[in-house]
Order: structure tokens, then C-alpha cells, then sequence
């Protein structure tokens, strides 16, 4: 088995960024869901609520993100504000950049946000108490299996997904096995925390915002499992010591023993 893509998504819910290499932190890939769109209440804004959201490219740079070409510094000194990524998740603190032309782009009022610390905010299930995850929406890391959307028959891309990490060379629903052991990615370590549940973001083209009813309506007739439709599994950084860690396009995956 080895990685055949590698995706981030440095404000959450735009545009995929495809990758040769990532750098894995202990909080998810770097630059990956760092900055958040979020509504007058502080609430994140997703593709379920903004399917334009697809329509964002947004590329990291050094100290800021540059979204559609238009700069954004990282708000080192902005206002701080207590958000939620979703209205029942936990509270956490962020600042405030300087982004007014995304209120037009998406046509309603909205907020950039930057976690500014990646370490303020806890994963809730399946994790040690010192585990941490960025805007994403409750695991650091995604990884899915090719053969698996295969075996699904939706006739959708892998983008649909949204996932990070993907793998080739597997069997079918493989990666169900994984779940409560480790993977090893590359020279990285992973924790298989739980199956993926899928939402109405799946059925959103992610090169056109057009809505669909695939995969979902395939998932419902093959993956629905204690009314979750699952796909792809969430993983969690291991220990990592103080060196960088990066994983490449092509690197073996190696299952748990």
C-alpha cells in the first residue's frame, strides 16, 4: 500500500490544495484548516451552509494565506474571538484577520478567522487528553482507500471526500480493520480513531458547487453503520519528537501487525 495523493485545505471548507509532500503536526498536516469562515455569531461556516466555499483557493505563505489572490496576513496582533466550528462543538479562541471581500464573494456577512494556537483546541472522542485538532471538524487527519470508492460505485470523485491522505493498493474496506489500532504513513505514525461519517458535503461538486445525491445515496445502501454512513477513516498523530516529520506522495503504508 502507499499514498497515491496528499490534500490540505487551509481555510476550511475551500478549495482542496494538492500536494507532493506534507509536513504532519500533531494537530493535522501543516496549513491544513488553520483559518475558518465564520458567521455574526461565531459560528463556522461550511459548504453545507456556503457550497461557493469550493470556489475559494486558498495557498499558505509565509505568515498569511493568499485567497482567490488577494493577500491575507496571519492577524498576529488581531482581535481575539471565542467561536465554535459547529454551534454544539466546544468553545475555543481565535483572531480575526482583515478580509471584508469574502462577505461578497459569499454573499452574506462573514468573518475570517485564524487559530492563531493550534493547541487550544481538544479532539473530544477516541483520543488522549492531550490531543489536539485545528478547524477540522473532529480529527486531525482523513485518510481514504481507493479501491473502497471503487467498491462503492458511486461514479463520484475522490475529491468529493475532502480527505488528506490517500491510499492506493489496499482492498476494499481495508481500512475498516485499522480502526482502534495504528498505521504507519511514510515514517509517521497514526492512530485509527474511528470510521468517517459522511454528510451532505459529499454530494457537492467540488469543482463547480453543483449539488448531487451521490455518494450518499450509495452510502446509505452499503456503508450505513449504526446510522452512520462511513467512509474513509479519521486518524490522530502519534507521539511525534521534536523533528519534522513529512510524508510523500508514494510512501508505504503498513497496516497494523
Amino acid at each position: 500500500m502507499r499514498i497515491t495523493s496528499l490534500h490540505t485545505y487551509p481555510v476550511k471548507g475551500c478549495h482542496r490544495l494538492d500536494l507532493d509532500e506534507a509536513v504532519t503536526e500533531p494537530w493535522g498536516l501543516a496549513g491544513d484548516r488553520r483559518w475558518m469562515v465564520i458567521d455574526p455569531d461565531g459560528v463556522g461556516i461550511t459548504q453545507r451552509q456556503a457550497p461557493a466555499l469550493t470556489q475559494l483557493h486558498a495557498v499558505p505563505r509565509p505568515g498569511g494565506v493568499v485567497l482567490n489572490g488577494i493577500d491575507v496576513a496571519e492577524p498576529v496582533d488581531g482581535p481575539k474571538i471565542t467561536l465554535r466550528v459547529f454551534s454544539a462543538k466546544p468553545a475555543c479562541t481565535a483572531r480575526l484577520a482583515d478580509a471584508p471581500f469574502l462577505s461578497d464573494f459569499l454573499g452574506r456577512p462573514v468573518r475570517l478567522a485564524w487559530l492563531a494556537d493550534p493547541t487550544v483546541r481538544p479532539i473530544q472522542n477516541h483520543a488522549l487528553a492531550s490531543d489536539r485538532v485545528s478547524f477540522a471538524d473532529g480529527y486531525p487527519v482523513l485518510l481514504t482507500n481507493e479501491a473502497s470508492l471503487h467498491a462503492l460505485g458511486a461514479d463520484v470523485p475522490m475529491t468529493r471526500f475532502r480527505p488528506n491522505i490517500v491510499i492506493g493498493g489496499a482492498a476494499p474496506w481495508q481500512e475498516d480493520a485499522w480502526v482502534g489500532g495504528r498505521l504507519r504513513v511514510g515514517g509517521v505514525t497514526f492512530r485509527v480513531a474511528e470510521g468517517c461519517g459522511r454528510c451532505v458535503v459529499t454530494t457537492i461538486n467540488q469543482e463547480t458547487a453543483e449539488k448531487g445525491r451521490e455518494p450518499l445515496r450509495a452510502l446509505g445502501r452499503l456503508r450505513r453503520v449504526e446510522g452512520r454512513l462511513l467512509f474513509g477513516v479519521s486518524l490522530i498523530p502519534d507521539e511525534l519528537p521534536g523533528e519534522t516529520h513529512v510524508i510523500r506522495v508514494g510512501d508505504a503504508v503498513l497496516s497494523p501487525s
